[in-house]
């Protein structure tokens, strides 16, 4: 992992090989800022004031090694990243802005890819995790994910049909205190689409009635000028002197026929002249039956005039000027289906009620066999994290598990009996310690002091790190407050949890460097201007002078190079057997 202007870091490279690897430093030298690293390359937050001050932006580099067949790599090559013999490149960039991009094997790619890498990758467990394990929430989700399978099945199940039930009461609450509404709806519809049904309007019959009024509104106009028309064009019976445009256009035809043999231009225009006559007649034609079919019919007239007034009241109440009556038919097909879904709102009550109190009794069911699960897990669990107490110098503590029924606000009270039904069951799951015999089970929040606490947390982690199916596990500080022989316990059960997977801790305890493979150190330098980080690997040396600089704050103390030497090799003959 490369490291660049990220916090107290100019530049630096991070190398974690298998097994256990620690991080020790001074304390200010940047050794979270390893850990803040590994969590943006993974997906977390991006905080522009992670950025290096007078920086641009910060970028994190990552190089993972992984198995063709890992959830991880089946995820990235899905989202178009290529593997490079088996390793998967990605990278973060912050900028001081705020904005972020990630890349994974070449590709841009949103951030949210990193943390579904990220969750698949690697467990981290920190002091802010202890925190979070504190809470109820944080114990049940631990407990859950610990009971596997035999857990996940039922409360898949189970939350399926908490959520169906959620649905359908309230669905059943809305349409039951609704009641009066849905009937006044109802008999709104019902005079809506008895007035459009008796109107019976036609989409479009607004504009041909229009037409139709205009016309009759204008019939003598209409008609006088039709007969003037026809008798200009065809002339008029009465008056066998009037000349009319058949008459001349008959005239100029029989002039040009005469002499169109000698000209074949002259023969042309004769042709159209026939053309015209035949047009003239049908137009004198057309005419003629215009002015007979026109009818200046009152009765009529007033009859169109009420129809159009009846379509607009329509339009007024069902639809719009723009939309006329297309819009009050679309409006009447729509109410007709409201109507009907309200008028079945009844039956749906009916029904619903029938599949809600399945519901319940299915929910009952699960619930109690999601307790079940729980309660056979807590029990592994909780012997579990005794038997590491024991590991980590409590050999007398005992952590049971507390499952309570829940007390949510936000749960389904089925039936009016006490118990609330939440999403993930109706149990309320408590860690609690007895740390010494006789002593009563309290929460461990309440149970422990500050180191046993630590001890407390990390066996937990631990215990709950076995049930995460992921190759790496990160412990920030989660040793604080540890020190003596529960230091050295510690350091043992980590060195332990490496031997089937890659650990990194970061760590101020040389009882716990101690029993790294690869130690890893974060030294700081000023040069009055920059503050600049950088990472380094120990040989076995330099680590002896390190772990003497924790041990007594001199690095060239012979007391503590000979602790430090001591510690190492105490450290490393279990390892070794």
């Amino acid at each position: 992992m490369r490291i660049r202007d990220l916090g107290v870091i100019d530049d630096a490279v991070v190398e974690l090989a298998p097994g256990f690897t620690v991080v020790t430093g001074e304390t200010g030298a940047g050794k979270t800022m390893v850990v803040t690293s590994l969590g943006l390359l993974l997906g977390g937050r991006a905080d522009p004031g992670l950025v290096r001050a007078g920086a641009d932006r910060a970028v994190v580099e990552g190089r993972l090694q992984l198995p063709a067949d890992s959830p991880a790599a089946g995820r990235a090559v899905e989202a178009g990243a290529e593997l490079d013999e088996g390793a998967l490149l990605i990278s973060r960039t912050v900028s001081a802005e705020g904005r972020s991009r990630a890349h994974v094997g070449g590709r841009s790619v949103p951030v949210g890819l990193l943390t579904e890498l990220g969750e698949d990758l690697i467990a981290v467990h920190g002091q802010s995790d202890q925190q979070r394990l504190l809470r109820p929430a944080r114990q049940r989700g631990a407990l859950d994910r610990y009971a596997g399978r035999a857990l996940a099945e039922p409360l898949e199940r189970y939350r399926a049909v908490y959520r169906r039930l959620r649905e359908v009461s309230a669905t059943l609450a809305e349409l039951t205190t609704r009641a009066r509404e849905r009937a006044q709806e109802a008999d709104l519809l019902r005079f809506g689409l008895e007035e459009v049904a008796a109107a019976e309007p036609v989409a479009g019959e607004e504009i041909e009635l229009a037409a139709e009024a205009e016309r009759l509104g204008h019939a003598d106009a209409l008609s006088s000028a039709a007969v003037l028309a026809h008798a200009a064009l065809a002339g008029d019976p009465a008056d066998p002197d009037s000349i009319d445009a058949g008459t001349l256009l008959g005239q100029a035809r029989r002039a040009l026929d005469a002499v169109r043999g000698h000209d074949e231009r002259l023969a042309t225009l004769a042709d159209r002249l026939a053309e015209v006559g035949y047009l003239l007649a049908d137009v004198a034609g057309d005419l003629a039956l215009y002015a007979d079919d026109l009818d200046a019919d009152p009765a009529r007239l007033a009859a169109v005039e009420e129809r159009r007034a009846v379509l607009a009241q329509l339009v007024r109440k069902y639809g719009s000027a723009a939309g006329g009556t297309a819009e009050v038919v679309a409006w009447a097909a729509q109410g007709a289906l409201r109507l009907a879904e309200l008028d079945g709102d009844d039956d749906r009550i009916g029904e619903l009620a029938q599949e809600q109190a399945v519901l319940r009794s299915e929910l009952a069911v699960l619930a109690e066999e999601v307790s079940a699960a729980r309660q056979a897990a807590a029990g592994r669990f909780a012997a579990a994290v005794s038997a590491e107490l024991t590991e980590l110098a409590m050999p007398h503590a005992r952590v049971t598990f507390e499952l309570t029924r829940l007390d949510d606000p936000d749960g389904l009270e089925l039936d009016g009996r006490t118990v609330s039904y939440g999403p993930h069951g109706v149990d309320e799951v408590e860690v609690l310690l007895a740390p010494h015999p006789g002593a009563a089970p309290r929460p461990i929040a309440k149970g422990a002091s500050g180191g046993e606490l630590s001890r407390v947390m990390l066996a937990v982690e631990v215990v709950f790190a076995g049930a995460d199916p992921v190759p790496t596990y990160l412990f920030d500080e989660v040793d604080a407050g540890v020190g003596g022989k529960a230091a050295v316990e510690i350091g043992r059960r980590l060195a332990k949890l490496a031997r089937s997977a890659q650990v990194v801790v970061v760590t101020h305890l040389p009882q716990v460097a101690a029993f790294a493979d690869r130690h890893l150190v974060v030294e700081k330098t000023n040069d009055g201007t920059v503050t600049r980080s950088g990472v380094k690997t120990l040989t076995d040396e330099e680590r002896v002078r390190e772990l003497s600089r924790m041990l007594a704050g001199l690095e060239d103390s012979e007391l503590g190079r000979a602790h430090a030497e001591e510690l190492l090799a105490a450290a490393r003959s279990p390892r070794e057997g």
